[in-house]
């Protein structure tokens, strides 16, 4: 299990949040110390000293700082007993030089290992020998963490350098109105050495779900699928009023089926894409609680003709995507089908009937 805090690579995201406990919450310690101060006001202070163990010193000035803050008993929160000055690292720039080239020459090797292998060198150079815990420090102090990855090579022996693009991910908050946000993914069948793909399309907010068998997931047959998708939904919003294209949000993982010509469309269109995180599926979890039922109510039932007749699997398919949007109660809807709780809590949507 992969664990990562909310402000990793923030930096003062910690220390803004310190600040916001003393507006918005109000920390344990706090309070007790409150509790505290309450009953030192109705037992006194010899009482107060006896059941908890605080010094006069202590409660008066507790008291001060409470009233200063207006009654806000997050002021009486605990502060970091950090110093002021603290002491500013003296490490030899040759040790740090000496430990990047060993990590260079046995890449990424452990501080405990490092630490066996520089105490020869220590003592030649007349340097005292840095603990395991020095040399622990000094590499997370880095920058770079001095750490190395091995560079890909292409069919001729050569490095292929590292092109990241950066990609708009999908924000913590995202809301949207029914039928302008729609999670796409991706299924896999594969027998006997046969790849079949099946595309997959959901409103989160009306579940309505929509879903295409395709050959191989090359990004034309993905684009075709799209503008299907918006012809048939959208067509009237797409032509006539930009605003409400601008609305229309996309959200898809990495997968090469959603790059080019998928990704090209979008954004000649005007339309957002939102990307997951890598291995993050739970980004998209509507999409894929919807691609369970799809397998595990129809696929599973017609996997022959899915590798014999993409057509007639296709047909079958909207048989069954038309049941699944009208007529089967889903329980995140009060047991209503999607169009049933379109037209009960949004009959604005009633306009997009003649077009499904």
């Amino acid at each position: 299990m992969q664990v990562q805090h909310i402000g990793h690579r923030i930096r003062g995201f910690y220390r803004v949040a310190a600040l916001g406990h003393l507006w918005e919450m109000t920390p344990k310690d706090a309070q007790q110390r409150l509790k505290i101060l309450h009953f030192f006001e109705k037992h006194g202070e010899a009482a107060t000293q006896d059941a908890f163990g605080v010094s006069r010193r202590t409660l008066y000035r507790w008291k001060a700082t409470w009233a200063a803050a207006g009654g806000n008993p997050a002021a009486l929160a605990a502060r970091s007993c950090a110093p002021r000055r603290r002491r500013t690292p003296t490490t030899p720039p040759v040790l740090i030089e000496e430990i990047r080239a060993l990590r260079r020459r046995y890449p990424n090797l452990g501080k405990a290992k490092l630490h066996v292998l520089l105490a020869p060198w220590c003592q030649a150079q007349g340097i005292a020998w840095s603990s395991v815990s020095t040399i622990a420090r000094l590499i997370a102090r880095a920058p770079d963490k001095m750490r190395h990855a091995p560079r890909r090579l292409d069919a001729r022996g050569r490095p292929k350098p590292v092109r990241r693009t950066p990609k708009p991910r999908k924000p913590k908050a995202l809301q949207a109105a029914p039928m302008h946000l729609w999670a796409a993914d991706t299924i896999e069948r594969v027998r006997d050495g046969v790849r079949r793909y099946l595309l997959t399309f959901l409103d989160p907010v009306s579940r309505i779900g929509l879903a295409v068998a395709l050959p191989t997931k090359a990004s034309r047959h993905t684009r075709t699928a799209l503008e299907a998708l918006l012809t048939g939904l959208h067509s009237t919003a797409l032509d006539h009023a930009p605003e409400q294209r601008r609305a229309i949000v996309f959200l898809s993982d990495n997968g090469s089926e959603f790059q080019g010509e998928f990704d090209q469309f979008l954004t000649a269109t005007g339309l957002t894409h939102y990307w997951t995180a890598p291995r993050s599926p739970k980004m998209n979890a509507h999409n894929e609680r919807f691609n369970r039922t799809l397998q595990e109510q129809f696929v599973d039932f017609h996997e022959d003709l899915l590798f014999t007749d993409l057509a007639a699997f296709n047909r079958q398919l909207a048989d069954w995507l038309i049941q699944y949007n009208t007529v089967i109660p889903h329980h995140s809807l009060g047991l209503q089908s999607p169009i049933q709780w379109l037209l009960h809590h949004h009959p604005e949507c009633q306009r997009y009937w003649t077009h499904t």
